[in-house]
Parts: structure tokens; C-alpha cells; sequence
């Protein structure tokens, strides 16, 4: 009988601290506007995967005028620095979607973007509507100054 006692008394603290896992707490993400996007954001994966050492983009967005600024090494050799206004809508099956128009008349973003995982740590994703093109971009205090400078002498 005393076997069985202490059998039943493993067997219950063997429970009890196997139930006592620690929990993973999930960062809470943010509602996708243009306060919670101000600021400079650079693009650090593209479908999973890092970037090239010669290939970036950084996105600078301005809360008040719903403007942004990017610098971006995608489809030139050449840095390039282009400006536009944004707009982020609430579609009610996908979320929110951020479009842009580039100034100059240089016409609409190639594709509207499903915002998702704004988290207050630091990063976003984002996710073409209509494609399976995916994106993350970090939070960052700055656009290095080699890269402002090599846009600007490509702008002239």
C-alpha cells in the first residue's frame, strides 16, 4: 500500500511540473497607420530570404502629409532616390492595405500591399493582394549617408 502512495505522489508532482511549461508570449501588433508607420523602414527579406549586399531599400514615411521617400538598388546599378504620397485602406477580409502614387506623374505602385505583423519591436511585412510576393521590412534610426549621397548625385 505505502508503494502505491508513493507511486501516486511521483506520479502527481511529475503532473504538476510537466503542466507548468513556459507560455510563449506573442507580440501584440499594432493597427497599420500612418503614426505607427512614421518613421525610416528598411527592407531586410524578399520572399524569406536577405538581400544582396548591393540591393536595398529604405522607405522613409511622414505621418503628417501621408508622403514617403524611398532609396532604393533594385532595377538600376544606380541608387535611386523617388517620393510619392500613401494610402492605407481597411479591406474587411484581407486587412490593411497600403497603395502609393510616385510624384512627377510617374503613375500608381506597381501592386497594393496587405499590411500585417506591424509589431511595436521593430518590423512589418508586407504581402502583394494579388500575388505571393512577400516582404519584411525593420525599423531603423536612419538611411546611411553613402546611400543619400550616391541617390543625390544620380537625381542630377
Amino acid at each position: 500500500m505505502k508503494n502505491i502512495f508513493r507511486l501516486l505522489a511521483v506520479l502527481g508532482l511529475f503532473i504538476c511540473f510537466s503542466s507548468c511549461e513556459k507560455e510563449s508570449v506573442d507580440e501584440p501588433t499594432l493597427e497599420v497607420t500612418p503614426a505607427n508607420l512614421d518613421g525610416i523602414w528598411k527592407l531586410s527579406e524578399w520572399n524569406g530570404q536577405a538581400l544582396d549586399d548591393d540591393t536595398y531599400c529604405y522607405v522613409v514615411f511622414h505621418r503628417k502629409d501621408k508622403t514617403f521617400e524611398m532609396y532604393q538598388k533594385f532595377d538600376s546599378m544606380y541608387a535611386r532616390y523617388i517620393t510619392g504620397t500613401f494610402l492605407i485602406e481597411i479591406d474587411p477580409y484581407l486587412g490593411y492595405i497600403i497603395s502609393g502614387v510616385y510624384d512627377f506623374g510617374n503613375g500608381e505602385w506597381n501592386n497594393e500591399y496587405v499590411v500585417t505583423d506591424l509589431l511595436e519591436s521593430g518590423s512589418m511585412v508586407w504581402t502583394v493582394k494579388d500575388g505571393d510576393e512577400v516582404t519584411k521590412y525593420i525599423r531603423c534610426d536612419a538611411v546611411p549617408e553613402e546611400i543619400v549621397e550616391e541617390a543625390k548625385v544620380n537625381q542630377e
